[in-house]
């Protein structure tokens, strides 16, 4: 058996043991939306807290609980009083501190019980979503206080950068609109404060006041790029997305050709060079029948806060000019780096529910081709996203590569809310 073949063995007995498994993610789990797709993507423990009604009134109803809600509460009013022009003095008392974060997360866990409503939370959504997946290791328990602890870390990061001005892990694309140093800063600060204060006057969950602060500093912002065509399912992938179950998939050797986006330099142009280049090899394999879809990613990335979407204008360009069907092209409007590339191409094949034991085919330019197959690729995947979503397989040429999906990429990434 060669190389290739015994490596597409092993992945295929690798998760079909995983799927055997009651911690494993199932792939017919609809992801609830929430009340925005940049919430739910964030932050899903959160969103099931306040979707599903039996949960809601436990964590409402506790006393504990409770009494945090009307402590953030309170702080929005005090603030608002009292802070007048030191706008950190508004941001650091809605950020959750390291002491309220490990007192929730000790209740919660006190909460915790295979047979209420947070043990069902967990049978029927949280393990199935696969949302916290790197966490599979741990006990229902344990499991919970885990996902709380990475969606508090998460909001409060997303009010550090887009609140406070901390540099984001990509300044150049990713930074704060405003000069935190203008003295009119402080009152775009208060007026926020106020319209959450105002906004949250029934003070219910006790991550809600939080929660809807990071939400509104990323709307003044402009930020809502994780919500971008939004439901894809019934925008622009719903011819691609009604195929799938129509595809006889023993016709085809690859699941996807996954084409990395690369964006322009100046704001009046859509698709760089790089782009229209990497459309035409991945065209080149879609029309030798090697799979039955092509995957276009990459979003609204260079130059800093482009409305240009790498991935749609690359799947205008297959289609009307190489002549690709609307319905094998699937967009990833929402990757903003090759590792996301990589991780979202995973995420919506499976989702889609699409063959997860099938081979799938990157086809790029033979720089980027390389780069990613380099291992200091593997070790970039690890630091900045903290795990390596796919197994390589073989190089078929300079500017196309084989790949195999790891479930890993299901899980959210806490520090990067324009793509989690």
């Amino acid at each position: 058996m060669t190389k290739p073949l015994i490596l597409g063995f092993l992945m295929v007995l690798a998760l079909n043991s995983f799927a055997q498994t009651s911690r494993a993610p199932k792939q017919e789990y609809q992801l609830l939306p929430g009340k925005s797709f940049v919430q739910s993507k964030n932050w899903y423990l959160l969103t099931l807290f306040e979707s599903l009604p039996d949960v809601k009134t436990l964590l409402e109803k506790d006393s504990e609980l409770a009494n945090v809600a009307s402590s953030k509460y309170k702080s929005l009013e005090t603030s608002v009083r009292e802070c007048k022009n030191d706008f950190r003095c508004y941001t650091d008392k809605m950020k959750f501190s390291p002491e309220e974060v490990n007192a929730i997360g000790m209740r919660l866990e006190a909460l915790y019980d295979e047979n209420n409503a947070l043990g069902e939370l967990m049978k029927q959504h949280l393990v199935p979503s696969g949302t916290y997946i790197l966490f599979k290791g741990a006990s229902g328990r344990e499991l919970l206080r885990k996902a709380w602890e990475q969606d508090a870390r998460s909001v409060n990061h997303a009010i550090e950068v887009y609140a406070e001005g901390k540099k984001p892990n990509y300044p150049a694309i990713d930074s704060i609109e405003f000069k935190t140093t203008a003295k009119s800063y402080p009152v775009l600060v208060y007026d926020v404060t106020d319209i959450v204060r105002q906004e949250r006057k029934s003070t219910g969950l006790f991550f809600g006041p939080s929660m809807h602060y990071a939400l509104q500093f990323l709307e003044v912002n402009e930020r809502h790029e994780a919500a971008d065509y939004e439901p894809m399912v019934a925008t622009v992938n719903k011819a691609a997305f009604e195929r799938v179950k129509k595809i006889d998939w023993n016709k085809f050797k690859y699941t996807l050709i996954l084409v990395p986006g690369a964006g322009p330099d100046t704001y009046d142009r859509g698709l760089s060079e790089g782009g229209m280049l990497r459309c035409r090899v991945a065209a080149l394999r879609y029309f030798e029948g090697l799979a039955p879809y092509i995957l276009v990613s990459g979003g609204r990335v260079h130059p800093f806060k482009t409305k240009f979407s790498e991935a749609f204008e690359m799947k205008k360009f297959l289609m009307e000019v190489l002549k690709v069907p609307e319905n094998a092209i699937i967009m990833d409007p929402h990757a903003r780096h090759t590792t996301t590339n990589m991780r979202n191409g995973v995420r919506l094949l499976y989702r889609y529910g699409m063959p997860v034991d099938k081979p799938c085919l990157v086809s790029t330019m033979r720089s980027q081709s390389y780069y990613i197959t380099n291992d200091a690729f593997v070790t970039r995947c690890l630091r900045e996203i903290n795990h390596v979503p796919y197994k390589l397989g073989k190089r078929l040429s300079e500017t196309d590569f084989e790949f195999y999906p790891v479930l890993d990429a299901l899980h959210i990434d806490a520090d990067e809310p324009l793509d989690p």
